[in-house]
């Protein structure tokens, strides 16, 4: 994939700070000079993780509003209910970002029509990780038989990595749970676990063991002494591809120029996050801070980030339905290219010179 238009932005950062020549470049070229936009204001729903943060620098520092949208930001609990917003009847959500997991099981097996404008994130080291508590009797990952393995939403992108990681340490995944609708404790959200209330789960010992990326993995650390059992990204799931934007094919179709304009801004945004540590800790203390209960200054000081491509690589992301296939969260081979953005309606940003 080509990144040739990202060497302007190295060493970029946020309007907050003093901005290099590269960056005040790419930013002062927004407006772009796309039509007008079909939409102002768009209901965005993303799921406040490091994943996100070049969609949070991006709203934090402006760049939508440069574009000429208006972004009302919520916090999606999971991937699964925001797209279902996107797909209802009358839609709530314009935009989301979330789990490829969840997208890939809209597309292949409900078979909604939602299309991946955008990556947002590619796992890093300590981005995603197995937590229990420092007086758990489980101190391996072979002694999570038989116990509670608490994931965001059943079958998403943490159950995979889990299951993926478990096998290549030579476990069986099918020894260990994973929390359902038939759980009592989680009966009410259908399995799922929010990943604010996660940590204190895992205190209450609702669950042994907890699956959280980043900020969630530091505030459990530093407010409830949680500790790392295991790193998520390695084997076969090392550097793996974890959340997209997504739209539905009849949005895309109705608002060309409003996504056009929302990707030229979420482009900038991403070159940022991947290259200026300090605006990702600003623009999730603003927007995701302690007001929200939140991030604060000493868990974004210390929260590892991921990387932030641009564009869209088919490649990459064919290796989630891959392993999802692996695993058997999908019966049959799927492939991906049809949730894609055509490559051909990628030729429109000043900041990025192809993807593929």
């Amino acid at each position: 994939m080509a990144l040739t238009a990202l060497a302007g932005l190295a060493a970029g950062c946020s309007s907050q700070s003093s901005s290099p020549a590269g960056e005040a470049s790419a930013v002062s070229t927004l407006p772009t000079n796309f039509g007008p936009a079909e939409k102002t204001t768009l209901n965005v729903g993303v799921v406040p993780a490091m994943d996100s943060a070049g969609f949070f620098i991006a709203l934090h520092d402006g760049l939508f509003a440069k574009e000429g949208l208006k972004i009302n930001y919520s916090p999606a609990v999971s991937s699964e209910t925001a797209v279902a917003q996107q797909v209802a009847k009358n839609p709530t959500l314009d935009i989301s970002g979330g789990n490829y997991v969840s997208y890939v099981n809209e597309a292949a097996i409900d078979h909604q029509p939602i299309e991946v404008i955008a990556e947002a994130s590619i796992m890093q080291q300590g981005a995603q990780t197995i937590f229990t508590m420092p007086n758990s009797n489980i101190k391996t990952l072979a002694q999570l038989k038989g116990h509670l393995v608490g994931v965001n939403a059943p079958g998403n992108i943490d159950y995979l990595l889990d299951v993926s990681v478990l096998q290549e340490n030579g476990i069986n995944p099918k020894d260990v749970q994973f929390p359902s609708a038939s759980d009592k404790a989680f009966a009410a959200t259908g399995g799922a676990i929010p990943f604010p209330t996660m940590a204190q789960d895992l205190a209450d010992g609702e669950i042994s063991a907890a699956t959280l990326p980043e900020p969630f993995a530091s505030q459990a650390e530093q407010q409830y002494g949680a500790v790392p059992l295991a790193d998520l990204n390695q084997g076969a799931t090392s550097d793996f591809p974890i959340e997209g934007y997504v739209v539905t094919k009849q949005w895309a179709a109705q608002n060309p120029n409003t996504l056009k304009r929302f990707l030229a801004a979420l482009e900038v945004g991403q070159g940022i996050a991947d290259t200026d540590r300090a605006a990702v800790e600003q623009a999730f203390e603003a927007i995701n801070g302690p007001a929200n209960g939140q991030v604060t200054s000493g868990i974004a000081a210390v929260m590892a980030l991921d990387t932030y491509p641009i564009g869209i690589d088919a490649t990459r992301i064919q290796r989630v339905a891959d392993v999802m296939y692996q695993f058997g969260l999908l019966k049959s081979p799927f492939n991906v290219s049809s949730m894609l953005m055509p490559s051909s309606d990628f030729n429109f940003s000043p900041f990025s010179s192809s993807a593929s």
